[in-house]
């Protein structure tokens, strides 16, 4: 039988981002709040799934539009998203002071349109809503209470509008509500319901046996080189009023190509111009995605994952949609389809200061932390356009006791 986290167990690590050596703690089902969608028959079955094979006890059942039916269902006015989605989840949370990790199921909304904070086109009116992501609005759900929060205006890429800076980015610690605010709020999602399960099942297998796989972080050198020494780089001026340089998030892969070589974790960090495919039983990827100048989609679907697996791609809108739809930016959704079992995608267009840090989310979640924690301390916003997803529990190289 697969092993079940009833008992908090710990592990040992060395994180290599220069901090001392620490215990990172395994997270348990009474610190997650499943939410899903009575409206759809998708929601419910991924929810069941999920509580079954963690043995969550904590269950919210809301009523909104169903999106795994069509992509207009994919978006929620600000109004509904606060009275279908927020405040039925903000009242559990009021009486469940355990609860640390929010998931969410295919079937619910992934976009709200006109709230505080998210992007719009800068070609726009400045009163033209915002698009946030749902999942990030929640993580950020109670920041305005919290006195050092600070939210931020952003414009670059073609976008505008704002944000929450993250409280737990590059954060070398477990992950607390109660400590940072927010929540680490992921999904279980995909083009099909087969896809979302899987994301869970993945996982499960990682916990019982990680595979030897390797990591591959494809860096696309037109864009040039920054320096490895200097990042992730942390976001000291505000507003942020441009996109950050290409060069920088090459660099951020070069830095964590080193810090996996000193683990001993097997890693490729290809520098050449040509976009990598070919891969099978990849345990970690990042790549430019269809941003890469010398891209081909034959590449891109030839990639395939291993259980266990974490990746992200330098692409504006690789979460724009979870069914299945022809041309634009590379979905993320394809790679979930061809077994990576945790990434991040993004709903509206992020600037690319958005994209997760290959650095902190490779170090962290090597070093025993779940995916959701790698995922939110790599992550400069909240209350943005970011979508993570995956079992927010998920992590294979953590140490497990017996």
């Amino acid at each position: 039988m697969m092993k079940r986290f009833s008992t908090v167990f710990v592990f040992a690590c060395l994180l290599s981002l220069g901090h001392a050596a620490e215990r990172v703690l395994a997270r348990t089902p009474a610190e997650v709040l499943v939410v899903y969608n009575v409206n759809s028959p998708t929601s419910k079955s991924i929810a069941d799934d999920y509580v079954q094979n963690r043995q969550v006890t904590h269950v919210l059942a809301i009523q909104c539009v169903d999106s795994a039916l069509t992509s207009d269902n994919e978006t929620l006015s600000f109004a509904d998203y606060t009275k279908l989605i927020e405040t039925p989840i903000r009242n559990l949370l009021a009486s469940s002071a355990t609860i640390n990790f929010i998931v969410l199921t295919k079937g619910i909304p992934i976009r709200v349109n006109g709230g505080t904070t998210g992007s719009r086109g800068d070609s726009t009116p400045a009163n033209a809503p915002l698009n946030a992501s749902v999942d990030s609005y929640l993580a950020a759900m109670d920041y305005s209470t919290i006195s050092d929060a600070k939210k931020i205006a952003i414009t670059g890429s073609g976008a505008t509008g704002f944000c929450w800076l993250n409280r737990y980015w590059n954060a070398t610690e477990p992950f607390s509500h109660a400590k940072f605010g927010g929540y680490l709020v992921t999904r279980l999602d995909g083009y099909t319901v087969t896809d979302a399960k899987s994301l869970v099942a993945r996982a499960l297998v990682a916990e019982t046996k990680l595979s030897k796989g390797k990591v591959l972080l494809d860096v696309q050198p037109a864009f040039g080189v920054g320096d490895k020494s200097a990042q992730p780089a942390p976001i000291t001026v505000t507003p942020i009023t441009a996109e950050s340089d290409y060069a920088d998030f090459n660099a951020d892969m070069e830095h964590a190509y080193d810090i996996l070589i000193a683990k001993k974790i097997p890693v490729i960090l290809d520098k050449s111009p040509k976009f990598m495919g070919a891969h099978a039983g990849l345990l970690g990827y990042f790549s430019w995605g269809s941003n890469d100048a010398k891209f081909t989609n034959k590449a891109y679907q030839s990639l395939k994952f291993a259980p266990g697996s974490i990746g992200d791609t330098a692409v504006s809108t690789s979460g724009r949609t979870f069914l299945p739809t022809q041309g634009g930016q590379t979905m993320i959704a394809d790679l979930i389809a061809h077994g990576l079992t945790c990434c991040k995608g993004y709903t509206d267009e992020p600037l690319l200061q958005a994209i997760s840090s290959p650095t902190i989310a490779l170090d962290r979640f090597t070093a025993g932390y779940t995916m959701a924690e790698s995922f939110y301390a790599a992550s400069h916003f909240v209350g943005w356009t970011d979508i993570v997803i995956g079992d927010p529990l998920c992590c294979p190289y953590l140490l497990i006791s017996k």
